[in-house]
């Protein structure tokens, strides 16, 4: 049985539960409160909770812009590439984890590696390898070039998470009749539902958010996604915080809803895997 937990203990633990939430939460209400001010009042230098509170910045955000459009594209680019990048880290992890093939372990040791390169070093050659194939100024470009960032994560993930699930499972499909393929898809699948959930979310935050491969292969502004477009607002001697801030509200609503559907799975996917390879 547990000590009981002193008075002043419990008073610390309290206050420093409510000091960090309050330092988690107040950056995010902050960029709330200020898409609802009017111009003059968040080039002021004066602090305000509240002044004038409106909605003017999001009707001029969806009315005067292209906003919606530029959703709408970072919505499609982002779910053929939480579709792609969970199809291959599926099959690859699961295949690290069952098959011992020639060069099994540099395969796996790459994927890591692959990890270690930034974004800046690796724009140049996806610049040339997409002109050579025709796909700059395409979605297409821009998912190949985030499948390729998400890929290597997941399927290192998968591998530790599929490896917990025993073998034996296999082995009773393929008695009963399935192909190696069809006890993947109808047996371990479903398992592994938790650590699926993980490499999908990590895969659609990874082409929601990304900047610097949207700002390269993209060109035109019906073409841009999210992040590439809410650059517009910021010009060489101002910043259009109201509308910045307004993108940014509407931007963490797909996001919350991604996250709030697999959030059952999230912390089981996480943790499993990681006291196994």
């Amino acid at each position: 049985m547990s000590a009981k937990r002193s008075p002043w203990k419990s008073v610390l633990l309290h206050a420093t539960l409510v000091t960090a939430s309050i330092i988690a939460i107040a950056p995010i209400a902050w960029v709330f409160l200020t898409s609802l001010k009017p111009r003059d009042a968040w080039q002021s230098s004066r602090v305000t909770l509240f002044d004038r509170p409106s909605l003017d910045n999001y009707t001029q955000l969806l009315a005067d812009t292209n906003f919606l459009r530029w959703m709408m594209n970072s919505v499609v680019v982002s779910l053929f590439t939480t579709l792609i990048a969970v199809g291959l880290a599926a099959t690859t992890g699961y295949a690290l984890s069952r098959l011992k093939f020639p060069g099994h372990r540099s395969f796996a040791m790459s994927l890591l590696v692959v990890q270690m390169f930034p974004a800046a070093i690796l724009i140049v050659p996806f610049y040339n390898l997409m002109a050579k194939l025709g796909l700059l100024n395409s979605y297409a470009g821009l998912v190949l070039a985030y499948v390729t960032v998400a890929v290597p994560f997941c399927a290192w993930m998968l591998r530790g998470y599929f490896a917990t699930i025993p073998v034996e499972i296999d082995e009773a499909g393929l008695m009963d009749g399935l192909s190696p393929f069809g006890a993947f898809v109808r047996l371990i699948l479903p398992l592994a539902r938790p650590g699926i959930a993980v490499a999908a979310f990590y895969s659609f935050l990874t082409a929601w958010g990304e900047v610097a491969y949207a700002t390269t292969f993209l060109v035109g502004d019906e073409k841009l996604t999210l992040a590439a477009g809410l650059q517009q607002f910021v010009g060489q001697f101002k910043a259009e915080w109201g509308l910045m801030t307004a993108a940014a509200v509407l931007i963490t609503i797909p996001a919350a809803v991604v996250f709030l559907t697999v959030q059952r799975n999230l912390v089981a996917g996480l943790t499993a895997g990681g006291t196994k390879s």
